[in-house]
């Protein structure tokens, strides 16, 4: 299964549909902060299921949709923006911990606009950046086998 993992995409679409026209994936997952961007891919590749989550600047998504847990292939991913799980600075506990309750294999989060891609504690770490307005600019290639081996590559955005 392939997945494209955005976030914070903050109004600069292009880049995100370039890199889904180019990797064709089986799912778009969006971190938050850049929901009509998202809807926007949703409504120009509607064949791909999109699963979004809203951020601190999507302030008119319904709170109750701050987190997700989603099945990936044979793997569950808990799924949010992050600044309702303290992961700025780095801390990770609170978002690990929020994962490990919902028995999530993955967790993804936004936010920090800093790439990560880690396995701590049995949980895959996942934060693709951000594909907005920014020096470097990122999306996740995010791969899983029907065994649930995970691979994923940090790519830059090409506009």
């Amino acid at each position: 299964m392939k997945i494209a993992v955005f976030s914070d995409t903050h109004g600069f679409s292009r880049g995100m549909i370039n890199a889904v026209e180019e990797y064709k994936p089986d799912q778009i997952i969006h971190l938050g902060d850049g929901m009509p961007d998202a809807e926007k891919v949703r409504e120009m590749f509607p064949q791909i299921p999109v699963c979004c989550v809203p951020g601190n600047c999507d302030g008119y998504y319904d709170d109750e949709e701050a987190y997700k847990l989603i099945t990936l292939g044979p793997l569950k991913a808990f799924l949010t923006h992050g600044h309702r799980y303290a992961v700025r600075g780095g801390k990770l506990d609170v978002l690990l911990y929020a994962a490990e309750c919902c028995g999530a294999q993955i967790a993804m989060f936004g936010h920090t606009h800093r790439a990560l891609f880690d396995q701590i504690g049995g949980i895959f770490v996942l934060n693709p950046g951000t594909a907005g307005k920014a020096p470097r600019r990122t999306w996740a290639k995010l791969e899983i086998t029907p065994d649930g081996t995970v691979s994923c590559d940090i790519c830059d955005i090409v506009s």
